[in-house]
Parts: C-alpha cells; sequence; structure tokens
C-alpha cells in the first residue's frame, strides 16, 4: 500500500467530527434510524450537523435529543442491532419526558451524591461562577432514581444552601463501594476502579479510594497518577520510581481510548496528584508541535526520582 492510499484510507475511516467514534457512515445511520424512531414516537425534530435532534423551528419549544452517548454505546454492537437499540433509547427518552421534571430527593442527607460534570454541559450562566476541579470538570449534586440520575444545579429547589448540598453529596460518595481491578504492561500496574456511574467522580474523594479501595495505610510519597475518562471508571497509577514515565504512556493510551468510545465522556487527560492531594496536568502541549510531554510538576518529580535511584537509595 502506497502512503498515498495508506493516507486515503485511513481518512476514510475517521470517526464523524460530531459523532465519534463512528465513522461518517455510521453516524448518517444513527441519524436516519434517530429520525425515524423520533417520529414513530410523535417527535417533530431534524438534524442540523451537530451531535442532536432539534426542533425544526428554533424558535418552537421541543425536546433537543442528544446522539454523543448513543453514538459511543452503537459502537460497541453490530449495525443489525441498531434499528432496535435506537427504538428503546428514544422509547425511554420519552418515557421521561412525558413523565416530567424529577421529584426531589425526600431525604436529601442520605440521597445527595457529588457527580463530575463537563462545563460544557451545562448552562454557561449557571457555571459562571463555579471553579473548576480539574480543567472543564466540575462537582454537581446529584441523586439518582431507577437508574436515572438528576443533577440539582439550585439546592434552595432542596431546602439548602450550596455548601451544605456539597457537603452531603461528598459524605454520600465517600460511602460508595469500588470494584477494583489491576491492569498490567511490562511491569507498570494500573487500577481501574468501577462499580458504579459515580466511579470517575470518586476522584473527589481521593483519599478515600486510596486508603479504602486501594488499601493503602499511609498517602503514597510520590504521589499517583490519575484518569477520568468516562463517568463508569477511574484510573490510578501509584508512583513509587521511574516507572512513572511508561505508566503515563499506557494511561494517556487507555483514556484516549475510553474518552472516545465509552458512554458519558468526562476528562482526555491524565493528572498528576500529589501526596497532599493537589492536583496538576500530566503533560502539556509541546512547542515543536508534538503532541504531548510531560508536565513542568512531572518532569520535575521525574528527575528527583532518577536522582534518588542514581544515588542507590
Amino acid at each position: 500500500m502506497t502512503l498515498d492510499t495508506f493516507t486515503e484510507h485511513a481518512h476514510g475511516n475517521q470517526p464523524d467530527a460530531a459523532l465519534a467514534p463512528l465513522s461518517r457512515q455510521q453516524a448518517a445511520l444513527l441519524v436516519q434510524l434517530g429520525l425515524r424512531a423520533a417520529t414513530s414516537l410523535g417527535l417533530d425534530v431534524t438534524y442540523e450537523g451537530g451531535a442532536a435532534l432539534v426542533p425544526p423551528d428554533h424558535s418552537a419549544r421541543g425536546p433537543v435529543l442528544g446522539l454523543s452517548n448513543l453514538a459511543r454505546m452503537l459502537a460497541r454492537y453490530d449495525e443489525t442491532c441498531w434499528p432496535m437499540l435506537v427504538d428503546e433509547h428514544f422509547t425511554e427518552i420519552l418515557r421521561q419526558l412525558r413523565a416530567g421534571p424529577p421529584t426531589p430527593p425526600a431525604d436529601p442527607s442520605r440521597e445527595l451524591i457529588q457527580r463530575l460534570v463537563p462545563r460544557d454541559a451545562l448552562p454557561d450562566n449557571w457555571t459562571a461562577d463555579r471553579p473548576d476541579f480539574v480543567p472543564g470538570l466540575l462537582a454537581v449534586p446529584s441523586s439518582v432514581d431507577d437508574d436515572i440520575v438528576t443533577m440539582w444545579l439550585e439546592p434552595a429547589d432542596l431546602g439548602l444552601v450550596w455548601s451544605e448540598a456539597e457537603r452531603l453529596g461528598l459524605a454520600n460518595l465517600r460511602s460508595m463501594v469500588d470494584h477494583v481491578e489491576y491492569l498490567e504492561q511490562d511491569d507498570v500496574r494500573v487500577a481501574l476502579v468501577t462499580g458504579s456511574a459515580f466511579a470517575a467522580s470518586r476522584a473527589l474523594v481521593l483519599d478515600t479510594v486510596l486508603r479504602e479501595t486501594l488499601q493503602l495505610e499511609h498517602p503514597p510519597p510520590y504521589g499517583v497518577l490519575a484518569a477520568m475518562p468516562a463517568r463508569d471508571r477511574l484510573l490510578l497509577h501509584v508512583i513509587q520510581d521511574l516507572s512513572v514515565i511508561p505508566a503515563l504512556g499506557l494511561l494517556l493510551h487507555l483514556t484516549a481510548r475510553s474518552h472516545t468510545r465509552d458512554p458519558g465522556p468526562l476528562s482526555p487527560d491524565v493528572y498528576l496528584v500529589t501526596p497532599s492531594l493537589t492536583w496538576h496536568p500530566a503533560t502539556t502541549a509541546s512547542p515543536d508541535r508534538l503532541p504531548l510531554r510531560m508536565s513542568p510538576e512531572l518532569q520535575s518529580l521525574s528527575e528527583r526520582l532518577a536522582e534518588f535511584d542514581a544515588g542507590g537509595n
């Protein structure tokens, strides 16, 4: 295969700009199936090239039906299964729309759970004065009813002030139980924390995860690498020595794949978390246009580890 042929082939298989990881042809099929399902349910929507089906008249009130998570879900299945899956998806959305707004939790002290949410998924006027947990992600008090997660952007609706809702959400997040498995490659070990749709949000209580899930008696002296690519997973590598460098490569690969393909994408980035639980980017853009290089914080830590290793300690 020539370079030109390879480039043309690769370009043809690139994910659709709006509905990754589907190809453009697959994205067109999803839109066709979505429009058909919506019409059969009596919904008047159209597709204008984004990642959602929208009302044809922008001034009219009507549902906006997101397709991003559906695209990630469909990517796991053969296309012969797509019509049934799309029909089921839109039937459930219509059921939720007809059910009306969710009922506030009867006992916020037991039911609120703090959840990481992409900033760009929330109203601009609401996020303007809210601090990020890490760039692009912030925490919102939420509740779960019949597997449906509701975010409570106005704690006054619950009879609470924001700080109290946040405190309760974090306390209940700490009480959750994780599932953890370890991925190993060339002596590099990465913990994959799963078990619920709030697994990534457990990064907000990382000290609890390190102590109870990874069963570490003391905070790691060099910190950890962490990634939250999708709602249902948290990736962690406990830094012990210069294996942090290949560990970063492995985490970048796992995070990019999960963020692209799994429903509920959060962040494509990997972070360095210090023993005092301060979060820093693990990578930064290179001035010479190479994709990534170690951030100053991780570079400094790597140099310290190299000196320690050279000293024979």
